[in-house]
């Protein structure tokens, strides 16, 4: 019995031994926490995602007018030092991950003493014409990394950023010059570095967590009531689908007469001349795709390419794969180009050669002030999302759109952060003071590509091009316009818009009646304001959807369960089972001289606009069916859309670390111990007993 009971009460004791041990390294409990800290402080370098950088343009509020070629490539100058000293970072990315003070040393100082001469000529060359160049500008030199943290990611530190405005132009898209772009072992269509979660076949991104299931998202578009003076028509313009493959990574609104100043390739329709070194001029007597010869405007926009292991021929080209830009380059099923009125005045003609940025190409370190492009599929266009790739349901296709600033300062055609000559109405409809309603342009792209395939070796996943720096973040997407509609046009369209009409390719013409959801205000209720106040939504709202496609009225039922596809919007005139009619809209037609790419020769793909060895765009479905099932010769793989995994919409709640389960789960160890130490015990106490009272008999 006394060997029974040592037994007892020595394994009762080294189970709660162990067992406490083990918690206290398993982290539950003060000591834990304490211990998780440590380590997430001396780790602090691997969970750095990029580098952020403060945007010079934004302490620019006035650049003269000869002071700016210089200034403009200064500014390129410094994204491409960004773009080289990103290239650092990822390559002596273990070594940060081990000594986050090695980023400082290696990476961010010298960034930071090339910012500095950079800013400084600038300063130089403003008080050259100016007799005194801006003040302060030095304390933007400072750069630091970017923690991968959902808090952080797509937030600008104020710290940095200091002085910008919500609407100066945060994140400008582009700026950049050629030469010095890293080493580039990218874009080879291999895995990369995986530092993105393993999807995204550069190396750095996108991740499964840019991804969410359309049908998981709730309604939330919304659009401005339209008062009694709102000005009602439509004017549409028909410029194709750059179905010619008209690309280049050049920007000539923020970094005219620099090569690559976007460090990503752009999809152009509409003014062919469209390059770098485009002067007004030029553009002027550029072709156009456009089917009224009268629009010569330039539309562009960064391509959405299907990373899938098939790289186009700018694999090794500036823009492209050097740029971390890989994949095959996606030709729209439909680009849809419409001008609208204001909901609370009369709109005035926009002047020529207006150039107009919307969104921001660096919104993922700048943060969302300025980020303006919406994602969605059709038939769920009353859900838009900012910062989330959608993943669209079979037979629905990807939908990515843009509202233009519709109010114009009445004076400039730019200015130094080229956004602020241009700004958006509020949320009443309404324009700023100072400011005239314009046509807003509504821009609306559709792609037919399979849900992304985001788990195993090889993922297949759709992205914008974008910066480096900027991880092909679905924020970070953008669109440029330039005007150079003529002005016989213009006031064609000015007069449509204020008259109520649909005009332009495919447009009746006839005057159009108020949507039912969409009263015309009582008798009581005050005229909207004069002409030069109106319209759209501002940068930070979510985008309501094109004018032509409106949200159900408000007394209508909710949009159906997310189990079960919306019905799609009355334009997009589906076939049965949800399919769209492919190209372009109903009733319109291909622009003059423009073949289907399918029937397009390569010969005919001007050669500096897309290289000579490159093939023409492959059939979407068929690309992506044959590398989701992992296969390499793009084989048709017809259960490739329903094998592919979707995320949900929000984070899945996680136990909490103490929770019961948990705590039960760590804590069972030490009790049955206690109780083999109890039962020990008690077992000698009743032999003892017995033993003193066989002594007193």
């Amino acid at each position: 019995m006394v060997g029974a009971s040592i037994a007892l009460m020595l394994a009762g004791g080294g189970l709660i031994a162990v067992n406490s041990y083990a918690s206290a390294g398993e982290g539950w409990g003060w000591a834990g926490e304490q211990n998780e800290q440590q380590n997430q402080t001396r780790n602090a370098g691997s969970s750095a995602s990029t580098i952020k950088c403060p945007e010079v343009a934004n302490g620019l509020s006035e650049v003269p007018e000869g002071a700016r070629p210089e200034v403009d490539r200064e500014l390129a100058t410094m994204d491409s030092q960004i773009t080289e000293a990103y290239e650092r970072f990822v390559d002596q990315r273990e070594q940060i991950e081990r000594d986050p003070q090695f980023a400082q040393n290696a990476v961010l100082a010298p960034l930071q003493s090339k910012r500095e001469a950079s800013i400084e000529r600038i300063v130089i060359a403003i008080g050259r014409v100016a007799g005194e160049g801006p003040q302060g500008l030095e304390s933007m030199a400072p750069c630091a990394l970017q923690v991968d943290d959902a808090e952080d990611a797509g937030g600008a530190d104020s710290g940095e950023n200091g002085g910008q405005g919500q609407d100066q132009g945060a994140g400008q898209d582009g700026n950049g010059q050629d030469g010095g772009n890293g080493d580039g072992d990218q874009g080879d269509g291999g895995q990369g570095d995986g530092g993105q979660g393993g999807a995204g076949q550069a190396g750095n991104g996108p991740e499964a967590s840019d991804f969410v299931s359309i049908e998981s998202v709730q309604p939330n578009a919304q659009s401005p009531r339209k008062l009694r003076n709102a000005s009602r028509g439509t004017f549409a313009t028909d410029c194709g689908v750059n179905a010619n493959g008209k690309f280049n990574p050049d920007n000539v609104i923020v970094a005219p007469g620099v090569s690559n100043g976007a460090h990503h390739m752009h999809d152009y329709v509409g003014n062919q001349a469209n390059d770098a070194f485009a002067s007004d001029d030029d553009l002027a007597n550029g072709a156009t795709t456009c089917r009224d010869q009268g629009d010569k405007s330039t539309y562009y926009w960064p391509v959405l390419r299907v990373q899938n292991g098939q790289n186009e021929g700018d694999v090794d080209a500036d823009g492209g794969g050097k740029d971390k830009n890989v994949g095959e380059i996606q030709t729209p099923a439909q680009v849809t180009l419409n001008f609208v009125g204001s909901p609370v005045s009369k709109v005035t003609a926009m002047p020529r050669f207006l150039r107009i940025i919307t969104g921001d190409a660096k919104a993922f370190v700048n943060g969302n002030a300025n980020a303006n492009a919406s994602w969605s599929c059709t038939g769920f266009e009353d859900r838009q999302l900012k910062d989330k790739y959608p993943v669209c349901p079979q037979g629905s296709k990807v939908v990515r759109s843009f509202k233009f600033q519709s109010c114009w300062d009445g004076q400039n055609t730019d200015s130094a952060n080229h956004r602020t000559h241009v700004a958006f109405a509020d949320e009443g409809g309404r324009c700023p003071d100072g400011f005239k309603a314009i046509p807003q342009l509504v821009q609306r792209i559709v792609y037919d590509v399979p849900p992304p395939v985001l788990e195993g070796a090889n993922p297949v996943v759709f992205a914008v091009d974008s910066f480096p720096e900027q991880l092909h973040k679905p924020v970070t997407d953008h669109g440029d316009f330039i005007n150079v509609f003529d002005d016989e046009l213009m006031r064609t369209m000015v007069d449509c818009i204020n008259g109520g009409r649909e005009c332009g390719p495919g447009g009746a013409g006839e005057p159009s009646a108020p949507p039912a959801d969409d009263p015309a205000p009582p008798a009581d209720e005050p005229d909207a304001p004069p002409a030069d106040e109106p319209d759209a939504p501002p940068a930070d709202e979510p985008d309501a959807p094109p004018a032509d496609d409106p949200a159900p009225p408000a007394d209508e039922p909710d949009a159906p369960p997310a189990d079960e596809p919306a019905a799609p919007p009355a334009d997009d005139q589906q076939e049965p089972g949800g399919q769209e009619p492919e190209g372009q809209e109903p009733g319109a037609q291909e622009p003059e001289g423009q073949q289907p790419e399918a029937q397009k020769p390569d010969a005919q793909k001007p050669e500096a606009q897309k290289p000579a060895n490159q093939k023409p765009v492959t059939q979407d479905s068929e690309v992506l069916s044959g590398s989701a099932a992992g296969t390499s010769g793009g084989q048709s793989t017809p259960d490739a859309r329903q094998t592919t995994p979707v995320p949900d919409s929000g984070t899945e709640p996680q136990a909490s670390r103490g929770g019961l389960a948990a705590t039960g789960a760590q804590l069972w160890p030490s009790a049955a111990g206690a109780a083999l130490l109890i039962a020990g015990i008690v077992l000698l106490r009743t032999r003892n007993r017995s033993e003193r009272a066989a002594r007193h008999r």
